[in-house]
């Protein structure tokens, strides 16, 4: 028996996972539904099992922060502002779910600083203490995913914004590594990045 699962392609079949959840939470980011947070569980534990074979260290430390920013992201969507709504509002609507909004300057400043530090930190520590053949670009996705999970969780128009500069380097990151599967799938992110930008201002100005 063992020997038998030792002969299938878990990598591949690890990656096509991925792919597949990665869609679906696209679908659900797009319409900016709480149901995201769900798939943003599973696919951190999957990714990290291939980003670590495949000497992305840097993504791989990210998943785990992913996993934890999953959890505070739904508490954070799905949390009831019922103290902020009047008894006819209440009885309407049992809980309001937090409105897409503009990032203020101070956290827009706030989020620029800790993402230049994060992306220097993590090179360093990716150039002089890992293997990796990629130290600027994994640490600059890294460090720039951290910042946009954040503000994902904060529902913040701009994080798309942040994110289409993530997936775009990605692309051709996936594609050196040859993990290419998840190159595709970060094409169509790259491509969903804009569309959702332009739908997530349409909700917002509609609510």
């Amino acid at each position: 028996m063992t020997d038998y699962f030792d002969g299938f392609a878990w990598d591949k079949i690890l990656e096509v996972a991925g792919f597949c959840i990665g869609l679906l939470y696209l679908w659900w980011e797009y319409h900016a539904d709480s149901r995201l947070w769900f798939a943003s569980i599973v696919m951190p534990t999957i990714s990290m099992w291939i980003y670590f074979g495949k000497g992305l260290y840097a993504d791989f430390a990210i998943n785990i922060y992913y996993f934890a920013i999953a959890v505070y992201g739904y508490l954070t969507w799905t949390r009831s502002r019922r103290h902020q709504q009047t008894p006819e509002q209440s009885r309407e609507k049992k809980s309001e779910r937090r409105p897409i909004v503009n990032i203020p300057l101070r956290q827009l400043i706030g989020c620029a600083v800790v993402f230049a530090i994060l992306w220097l930190a993590m090179y360093l520590g990716l150039r002089f203490l890992t293997d990796s053949t990629v130290p600027l670009a994994d640490s600059f996705t890294t460090a720039l995913s951290i910042v946009a999970m954040w503000m994902l969780a904060r529902k913040y128009l701009e994080q798309w914004i942040a994110w289409i500069a993530v997936d775009a380097v990605c692309v051709g990151l996936y594609a050196y590594k040859g993990i290419y599967l998840y190159s595709v799938l970060y094409a169509l992110y790259t491509v969903i990045a804009f569309l959702g930008l332009r739908n997530w201002r349409r909700i917002m100005h509609t609510r």
